[in-house]
């Protein structure tokens, strides 16, 4: 809700429910006010009834489709008072195993205290004919159930918080919801709720806590480690995470923070050891994932395997059957996976990482292995499919996901009791990788598994904790090859020259004398942006034969006039105006419409998709994914995504996991490949303007890349090196296992 905003209030009885989903409580009704006709209002108001009392608060608007109607953010739900209200409110079925009939029973039977009876008493619901005692129970628990949602959402209500946390809280935590947030507020610090610690901690302030109550500190330091695992941080120094904590919670005094990281630890949720020479601090999970993968890496690098005889010549026979002749490096890479479990293949662009991965698919066909392969992002892995010219997937679809009914979390079917069906990985893209998901790959994998992981080091880090491929090659532990040489048809692009000059800290080629590689000077941010929007909607389609839907923009920042918002808002507007009949959605910042190219921005295991055509289906879409929506339903506001044929369906407390896809940062396409890619730099904090940013960039471009905005801004990228610090233990865990005995599994 945004602050200081006036609204109006409208008091009245439900005159009917038109539409609800109970998935998340979107409810529309006809709500009559005084003596007038009812109005519609819509807005989250689970279990709503006919002849219940509401007060909302909230603002008028008008649909594209059924006109003006109120959306509540604020309800206040009165008990129907009196036998006429009661029976209303009953007959409509808002409690279950109560119809039209039995509630007129009910009310006949026990009059205006029905209501009190069902709850205190519903025992006494036998003295009606047909009811048995069980059925009379499972009334009791019904109600019980609905005035209990009642109560929660006065209580969200009453502190300023979304009524749209009431389904997630009360699918989570039952008849108990209320009493457990009360007793924890710092709950609702949780990716799926989505409520921030400020107002979580002000919550609990509001409710009683102490400043420096232990449960208050205790939820500081875990809300700061779990924050910087989005910064890449797998673990936290003590100090550190005590000084992070202390300035979150405005605490002087270190007693309460030293107390409660030692409670923390006592109980296990923090794990503490001294790792690269820091009294390292760690949420237990991710202390478990970093060290898993350091023991089976290790156990992968001390493993040689017997290499086929005559390896020479069954590379000679590939080369032939290629039509190609590999560079010594490329030669060594392929053979090096005929005797190495795992290895690392690194690379800049044009220098053969994809000849090399067609000649080790090539090489393991030939020795009868089953490979697997698999990236981390869906067009990572369409694009990896489409190089080797042999089916990937994407590495949380190989795992497959699915629902752990005992834990209610969703989880990967493939782990150590239940391995890939394969005898080799290869895995591209590794830069992208964080420690978790690379703690789920490996424990998928056999024993004799071999391991092939590809990627770029001069590429950004994973969005997730850790830093994975940088560690595996600092260690010096894992069996590499680099590839250095740039070939002759690639140095021809200047796309890959200028990649490798700004590598080098050299300011690429801007004269504008390629075909492949433009830059467009503009010194005012909103000309920037406007030149941006221009170059899409009408000059590279028409003078380059580029459709807009194969452009991506770039930007190394959200904000400003040249970020990604203000772009996404430009050329929404520019390539989908509004339509009469087109269906549109506001949510938060952002307006949805029918035609709109969006991003998932988050992880969502348990999300369903069907395939397009109806012949399959499954869960998961993940942080990254690009789709279309085909569809807004006016009703029900749910929207309608196809992520290259799989089909989502989101309902209206989901919408915080899109985002509009015309514009996007550098990081979020990391991994992707575009046909061509228009990058806007003129605006941005020093830490987004970095050569990591600009490389990235440049190597998203496939057949063309255009540079607009300020050369200065350019060349400070080009000279600004510096690497934002992860804090990661993988590279020391590696070291330490290789000069002392093997690591032990956690």
């Amino acid at each position: 809700m945004e602050e200081n905003k006036e609204l109006t209030v409208l008091e009245g009885t439900v005159d009917s429910v038109v539409f609800r989903n109970e998935e998340n409580g979107y409810t529309v009704l006809r709500l009559t006010v005084g003596e007038g006709e009812p109005v519609t209002v819509v807005g989250c108001m689970p279990g709503a009834a006919p002849g219940e009392g509401l007060s909302v608060q909230g603002s008028w608007g008008r649909h594209a489709s059924y006109g003006e109607q109120f959306k509540a953010e604020i309800v206040e739900r009165r008990v129907p008072v009196g036998e006429k209200a009661i029976l209303e409110y009953l007959s409509s079925g808002a409690v279950k195993g109560v119809g039209s009939s039995t509630a007129r029973r009910l009310v006949e039977e026990f009059g205006a205290d029905t209501f009190t009876v069902l709850e205190e008493h519903p025992e006494y619901l036998t003295r009606i004919k047909g009811i048995t005692r069980k059925r009379a129970l499972q009334i009791g628990d019904a109600f019980r159930l609905q005035m209990g949602m009642r109560l929660l959402l006065a209580f969200l209500g009453e502190h300023g918080l979304p009524l749209q946390l009431g389904m997630p809280l009360y699918r989570r935590y039952g008849n108990q919801a209320l009493d457990v947030l009360q007793d924890n507020p710092y709950l609702l610090v949780d990716e799926e709720l989505g409520v921030s610690f400020s107002t979580a901690d002000q919550l609990a302030l509001d409710l009683g806590t102490a400043g420096e109550d232990p449960q208050r500190v205790e939820a500081g330091l875990l809300f700061e480690l779990r924050h910087n695992l989005m910064n890449g941080h797998t673990f936290l120094p003590a100090r550190k995470l005590a000084w992070a904590t202390g300035q979150l919670l405005g605490l002087e005094d270190g007693l309460p923070l030293t107390e409660a990281l030692d409670a923390l630890t006592e109980r296990g949720e923090i794990v503490r050891e001294t790792v690269a020479g820091e009294d390292a601090c760690y949420l237990a999970q991710m202390q478990e994932a970093e060290a898993y993968v350091a023991f089976r890496l290790t156990e992968f690098c001390q493993r040689e395997l017997l290499p086929p005889e005559g390896l020479t010549g069954i590379i000679d026979r590939i080369e032939a059957a290629q039509g190609i002749q590999y560079a010594p490096q490329q030669r060594e890479a392929v053979g090096m996976a005929a005797w190495r479990q795992v290895m690392l293949l690194t690379g800049g662009p044009g220098t053969g990482k994809t000849t090399c991965l067609r000649g080790v698919l090539a090489l393991f066909d030939h020795l009868g292995l089953e490979t697997a392969l698999c990236a981390p992002t869906g067009r990572a892995a369409k694009r990896l499919s489409e190089a080797c010219g042999t089916e990937a997937a994407t590495i949380h679809r190989l795992l497959e996901t699915q629902f752990d009914q005992h834990t209610g979390e969703l989880v990967f079917a493939h782990d150590e009791d239940e391995p890939l069906a394969v005898d080799a990985v290869i895995v591209d893209e590794t830069s992208m990788v964080d420690i978790p998901l690379m703690r789920a790959l490996l424990a998928a994998l056999r024993g004799d598994c071999r391991l092939i992981l590809v990627g770029d080091p001069d590429q950004l880090p994973s969005v997730g904790p850790g830093n994975l491929l940088s560690d595996l090659l600092r260690s010096g532990q894992v069996p590499t090859v680099r590839l250095t040489e740039i070939f002759r048809q690639a140095a021809q692009s200047a796309i890959v020259m200028n990649a490798h000059l700004v590598d080098r800290g050299e300011v690429p080629d801007l004269r504008n004398q390629y075909r492949d590689f433009f830059f467009l000077r503009r010194r005012d941010p909103l000309r920037t942006a406007e030149t941006v929007v221009e170059l899409v909607r009408t000059r590279l389609p028409e003078k380059m034969g580029i459709p807009a839907d194969q452009i991506q923009v770039l930007s190394p920042t959200r904000r400003h006039q040249s970020g990604t918002f203000s772009l996404n808002q430009m050329l929404q507007a520019a390539l989908n105006p509004p339509e009469e009949g087109k269906g549109e959605r506001r949510f938060g910042s952002y307006l949805f419409r029918t035609g709109d190219r969006v991003m998932q921005v988050r992880n969502n295991y348990d999300l369903m998709w069907k395939e397009s055509g109806g012949l399959g289906a499954g869960m998961g879409v993940f942080n990254g994914d690009i789709g279309r929506i085909t569809e807004i339903d006016p009703r029900g506001d749910r929207i309608t995504v196809d992520f290259d044929g799989r089909v989502v369906e989101y309902a209206p407390d989901m919408l915080g996991e899109l985002e509009p896809a015309y514009a996007m940062t550098v990081h979020k396409a990391q991994g992707s490949e575009y046909r061509a890619v228009v990058l806007a730099v003129c605006d941005g904090a020093p830490l987004l303007l970095t050569r990591g940013v600009l490389y990235t960039a440049i190597t998203r471009a496939k057949e063309l890349f255009i540079l607009v905005g300020d050369e200065e801004k350019v060349v400070q990228m080009v000279r600004n090196d510096r690497q934002q610090r992860r804090y990661s233990g993988l590279r020391a865990r590696l070291a330490a296992a290789e000069a002392g005995p093997p690591v032990q599994s956690p």
